[in-house]
């Protein structure tokens, strides 16, 4: 069970949201400015509610009555951002093992060898990130995500920086990752034939 039921406040800007849930994969939509993007920092532990529960596959994350608000490094999160943030120093290889650090790597449940082929970039590890398509820089980003060990996923509009061809190319890597790791996730997309392809369960922020 997921219970999403939480408000935020940042300066003039207020949302509340109430999601109780008991799928794995939820979609978060709505206009740009209508706070999908501030609910999964919440999540993230990276801006506190104002009051509320947060709590994602039975674990709770925050609780504002109860005093319950983990750390952003312990909440265990694979972020996935528009963007993809790989470090343009490091290659494909290094990027993906940044992920494979610290706590991380004493007991993994995602296998670097196992991630790589789930995701099809073996033959990208030893390239710069300068050279990557979007489609293959959006998989490295999925793929560092997952080697950080996470117990939820949050996707923030992996495929909106993607033409329509390069979100078809990795649109099923993204549905293997549902299907084969089983990993919670929480879902934010502008593009409702995403959506449904991704989703258990959509809401709509804003409305």
């Amino acid at each position: 069970m997921h219970v999403l039921d939480f408000s935020l406040r940042r300066g003039a800007f207020e949302r509340s949201v109430r999601i109780l849930s008991p799928h794995r994969v939820i979609a978060l939509v709505g206009a740009s400015g209508a706070g999908k993007t501030s609910l999964l920092h919440a999540i993230a532990g990276l801006l506190r509610p104002q009051r509320g529960r947060i709590e994602i596959d039975g674990r709770c994350l925050y609780d504002g009555q109860a005093g319950i608000d983990l750390p952003a490094h312990r909440r265990r999160i694979g972020y996935v951002f528009q963007d993809a943030r790989l470090f343009p120093h490091l290659d494909v290889r290094r990027n993906l093992l940044y992920g494979l650090r610290g706590e991380a790597r004493q007991s993994p449940r995602f296998e670097f060898e196992a991630v790589v082929d789930l995701l099809g970039i073996g033959a990208l590890l030893a390239r710069s990130t300068a050279g990557l398509s979007g489609g293959e820089t959006q998989r490295v980003a999925l793929g560092r995500a997952l080697l950080s060990q996470p117990r939820i996923l949050l996707l923030d509009e992996p495929l909106s920086m993607l033409d329509m061809d390069r979100r078809d190319e990795l649109l099923p890597y993204l549905q293997r990752v549902r299907d084969e790791i089983a990993l919670p996730m929480i879902y934010v997309s502008h593009y409702p034939d995403e959506v449904k392809r991704i989703a258990d369960e959509v809401h709509t922020v804003g409305d």
